[in-house]
């Protein structure tokens, strides 16, 4: 549950939330693109107000990329076609213009070669790679990461870290829930620690890594870091 949290994050800004499990994190992100709802408060995602009762919640959503902890791929369909259905579907895009795209986005994450590769072929590093780019696929304004490399080995974890640091570094507007510290310390702008359900305390990283101020800062960060 969260409890008065107020944040805002600049375009381009790249904001990772750290915390124990249980600190409201997900939740926020969550809150982002109204997957949860808020009981009170508001969400403003470039200026429109997301939680008036006048906004339908799927257009929210087209402005919000989200990608999860499990990769979520359509099993049945490859991966190119993971890509390209919505864009064709919400977006009304022809399937040529939709496969250039998919075919422009896998290569970003240096998949092209996997294009018409089934999920159950992928490895999960691979899959998350596809996730992300099928997220992109609908060009939004923020990209959300929830987790997105907890069920991975280390291996395929700087595979989906390193795609991350270049849409970073491109300056995608980025919200990341994550524990991998390196991460944050290069790609973030700042850093947001949460503790049962509020703001504790933020910052650059270079900060809040090393001199956090916080008792429940410095707990969790000495038992990661």
């Amino acid at each position: 549950m969260l409890k008065g949290v107020s944040v805002s994050v600049a375009k381009g800004e790249v904001v990772v939330l750290i915390g124990a499990s249980g600190s409201g994190k997900s939740t926020l992100l969550r809150c982002v693109n109204l997957l949860e709802e808020p009981d009170s408060g508001q969400i403003f995602i470039d200026g429109v107000e997301v939680t008036s009762k006048d906004v339908v919640k799927h257009r929210v959503r087209r402005d919000t990329g989200m990608v999860f902890q499990q990769f979520n791929l359509f099993p049945h369909m490859r991966a190119i076609d993971n890509i390209t259905l919505a864009p064709m579907r919400v977006k009304g895009m022809t399937r040529k213009e939709a496969e250039a795209l998919a075919m422009e986005l896998l290569d970003k994450v240096g998949l092209a070669d996997k294009a018409r590769s089934w999920p159950h072929q992928l490895s999960g590093g691979q899959q998350q790679r596809v996730a992300i780019a099928r997220a992109l696929a609908m060009r939004p304004k923020v990209m959300l990461f929830d987790e997105v490399t907890s069920a991975l080995d280390p291996g395929m974890t700087s595979e989906v870290l390193n795609v991350m640091k270049e849409l970073a570094a491109e300056g995608m507007t980025m919200i990341v829930v994550t524990h991998e510290m390196a991460f944050a310390r290069e790609a973030g702008d700042r850093i947001i620690f949460m503790h049962d359900g509020i703001i504790v305390e933020e910052g650059v990283p270079g900060e809040i890594l090393k001199h956090p101020r916080h008792p429940a800062t410095r707990e969790f960060l000495s038992n990661v870091l």
